[in-house]
């Protein structure tokens, strides 16, 4: 999809000389995975406290378990 954008020319080539990356446009589309995959991460934090386990749930027991399965 061509798209024209007015980006601040030092900020792309700081970009690009920290990534190495070649050209501009590898630069931007690395700068856009890397700013989404961010956003998304910042999502799991909100689920902290969210999720309520069994109180009497042993995760030591559990890997211990999956350790014997091992060969």
């Amino acid at each position: 999809m061509p798209t024209n954008l007015a980006l601040d020319d030092e900020l792309v080539r700081e970009a690009q000389h920290l990534g190495g990356h070649r050209t501009k446009r590898a630069a931007v589309n690395a700068a856009l995975d890397e700013y989404v995959r961010r956003r998304k991460q910042t999502r799991v934090f909100e689920l902290f406290g969210a999720i309520e386990y069994e109180p009497d749930y042993d995760y030591k027991a559990e890997r211990r378990r999956d350790s014997k399965r091992l060969p």
